[in-house]
């Protein structure tokens, strides 16, 4: 039983993260969470506020934590849930235990609750022994983001709750997508580097960038990044670094302090944009010469921040 995670901000200076390792059913396949986006993990109790309707979709109702009202989903539901189908009944996936097992998670300035079966333990791993969802095929339609190992050889899945979160609550786009009909275009011809590992949230920035009327690139990782910049040799059309903190193989932390303690790279802007945006986070990021720290997916924070950075610097 977990109570609580406490943050270590000197896993990013050594390129590491922890997983919350759980089971969605008995015997079942090993998933997980980065463990700076759970609050807790409980046994709840008390009275579930209902939804309205059948109960088959992934929402299964609310739950009331310290006189907060949090939405609680069952995580297996999600695993078969299709945002494109009419018809999701979702009830013959649900998690089968008598007990009301919730991680609370907090990330991209939501909170949820998460059911799920039981937990196996916090493991931590290196950023170069985690890798994209699809080095062993599990893919789940993009639900699982990355993949390592547990001790005993088990893959462990990393399931992509950004994803989550904005198939099951289409108001969550919908905010973003209201964000973005305010931006304007930035005049500058130089290109943005983005690394990214959640494909919804790439697509997501692409469309952001291109609305500015910005060139980029993508990249699925910062180690795929950091590989272009020892490459490539026009280092000054580079107008900034957009990176995500959690990434496999190399962390966006890890990005940041190369960039900033390289002489050839030290120049180009780094903006970390994180749905892990903690206190401890953006100090860390300061300590480390960021040049902007943003909760993923502020369209408007985004602009403001690359517009003061390149307006003045075009080609």
């Amino acid at each position: 039983m977990v109570n609580k995670i406490v943050e270590n901000t000197e896993l990013h200076l050594l390129n590491e993260v922890q997983f919350l390792c759980f089971l969605l059913e008995e015997d079942g396949e090993l998933y997980a969470t980065n463990v700076f986006k759970v609050r807790e993990v409980v046994h709840y109790t008390d009275v579930i506020t209902k939804t309205e309707g059948e109960d088959n979709d992934v929402v299964l109702g609310f739950i009331s934590m310290r006189g907060e009202s949090i939405p609680l989903l069952d995580l297996r539901r999600w695993l078969y849930y299709n945002p494109e189908s009419r018809i999701n009944n979702l009830k013959e996936f649900s998690i089968n235990s008598s007990k009301e097992l919730v991680v609370i998670c907090e990330f991209s300035g939501y909170t949820v609750g998460l059911r799920i079966y039981s937990v196996k333990r916090i493991i931590q791993r290196n950023w170069s022994e985690v890798v994209t969802g699809s080095e062993y095929g599990f893919q789940k339609n993009g639900k699982v983001v990355a993949t390592t190992k547990f001790d005993d050889g088990k893959i462990v899945q990393v399931l992509d709750v950004e994803k989550m979160l904005s198939e099951v609550f289409p108001m969550v786009n919908g905010d973003e997508h209201i964000g973005m009909q305010t931006l304007e275009r930035i005049h500058s011809n130089k290109i943005i580097l983005l690394a990214e590992d959640s494909m919804s949230v790439t697509k997501s920035m692409q469309f952001i960038l291109e609305k500015l009327g910005l060139k980029y690139y993508t990249f699925p990782n910062g180690n795929c990044l950091m590989k272009f910049l020892h490459q490539t040799d026009e280092l000054y059309s580079i107008g900034a670094v957009i990176t995500d903190l959690e990434m496999p193989v190399t962390s966006g932390f890890e990005v940041l302090k190369q960039i900033k303690n390289s002489k050839e790279l030290q120049h180009i802007p780094v903006i970390i944009n994180t749905s892990m945006s903690s206190e401890s986070n953006i100090q860390m990021a300061k300590s480390l010469r960021a040049d902007a720290f943003i909760t993923k997916l502020k369209a408007t924070e985004i602009e403001f921040e690359l517009r003061k950075i390149l307006e003045h610097t075009s080609l």
